[in-house]
């Protein structure tokens, strides 16, 4: 049995949650948490196997791990499970080209065991992920729980510059579940893709992000100024994306979200296409394109009910 990654909650003021959180011990690990899709390696059979959100084998996942994974690792410890965020602009769930990264990157974030679901303490996840080569995120450092409101606050604001998503702040010993606060223009930029997909997307999906934003301008004690920029960053985020979808739905197209893989089997190809139809995604795919000892494949994820909706208010239909 391979247990899915446990639900991280979220702080919504730092140094409460913190406080509370985290009341029998004396220092946090602080680590980055990266803007991407969740994902567990195992060996199945002798081969690394890619399972994602919901307990899916995904077949361009697995592709993926295969490469950028040591086997190795599998063969020594074949009871433990990596847990990793894959990252990159070839990515068909959340493309993302914030990162240094030419295609696909698999980030150690947890090493847990098969079966129990327990988790490696920091440290010794760390030390064994390094031993195997697996690129790991990044760790700003280990600090303790009067320090770290300050700390992470100052972290959050450079992450922000660079439209990274935010941090996850963890027990050492990894006892007590991690809990994860993430910046402004991650909230913004997950804003900016829900509001272009605006019926399809859930509602409390969109509602928690504005939350989030109310409660970090009040922590942060931000002046008129700051207060002004945060709110019109927000503004723009949910309406210019969706004015974008309804002027292109006007004009006859059908709004989509815009993604691409590379792969270096067609098989692959083949196999992941069986498996989005599966899911009940409607999908247009392009030619694919010979790079290298690769095949660079670009799609098109049709949004449906945003389609559907937008359309027959143009009819007149009522709200």
């Amino acid at each position: 049995m391979i247990k899915g990654f446990p639900k991280i909650k979220r702080a919504m003021l730092l140094e409460p949650a913190i406080n509370s959180h985290f009341s029998d011990i004396a220092t946090v690990c602080v680590e980055e948490k990266m803007n991407g899709f969740n994902v567990r390696a195992i060996s199945l059979d002798g081969k690394i196997t890619a399972i994602t959100r919901g307990g899916y084998i995904c077949p361009y996942s697995t592709e993926k791990a295969r490469y950028l994974l040591n086997i190795n690792f599998f063969n020594d410890h074949p009871d433990l499970v990596l847990h990793g965020e894959m990252v990159g602009p070839d990515n068909p769930y959340v493309p993302k080209n914030i990162y240094d990264i030419d295609s696909l990157d698999f980030y150690v974030f947890d090493i847990r065991h098969k079966g129990s679901g327990e988790p490696l303490p920091v440290n010794e996840r760390r030390k064994m992920a390094e031993e195997y080569g697996f690129t790991q995120v990044r760790l700003f450092g280990e600090f303790t729980k009067k320090e770290a409101p300050e700390k992470i606050h100052t972290i959050i604001k450079e992450l922000g510059k660079i439209e990274h998503e935010g941090v996850v702040i963890k027990d050492p010993a990894m006892n007590i579940p991690p809990i994860k606060y993430t910046c402004s223009q991650s909230n913004c930029a997950d804003l900016r893709h829900a509001f272009r997909f605006y019926n399809d997307v859930g509602r409390d999906y969109l509602f928690s992000r504005v939350v989030r934003e109310g409660f970090q301008a009040f922590e942060w004690g931000e002046n008129e100024e700051d207060l002004k920029k945060r709110c019109l960053q927000l503004g723009e985020s949910i309406l210019n994306p969706m004015i974008d979808s309804i002027t292109e739905i006007e004009k006859g197209e059908r709004v989509s979200d815009e993604v691409q893989i590379r792969v270096r089997s067609l098989d692959t190809l083949s196999e992941f296409k069986e498996y989005l139809r599966r899911q009940g995604i409607e999908t247009m795919f392009e030619e694919p394109e010979k790079i290298g000892d690769e095949f660079l494949v670009k799609m098109k994820k049709l949004s449906k009910s945003t389609n559907d909706k937008t359309l027959s208010m143009f009819k007149g239909e009522l709200w």
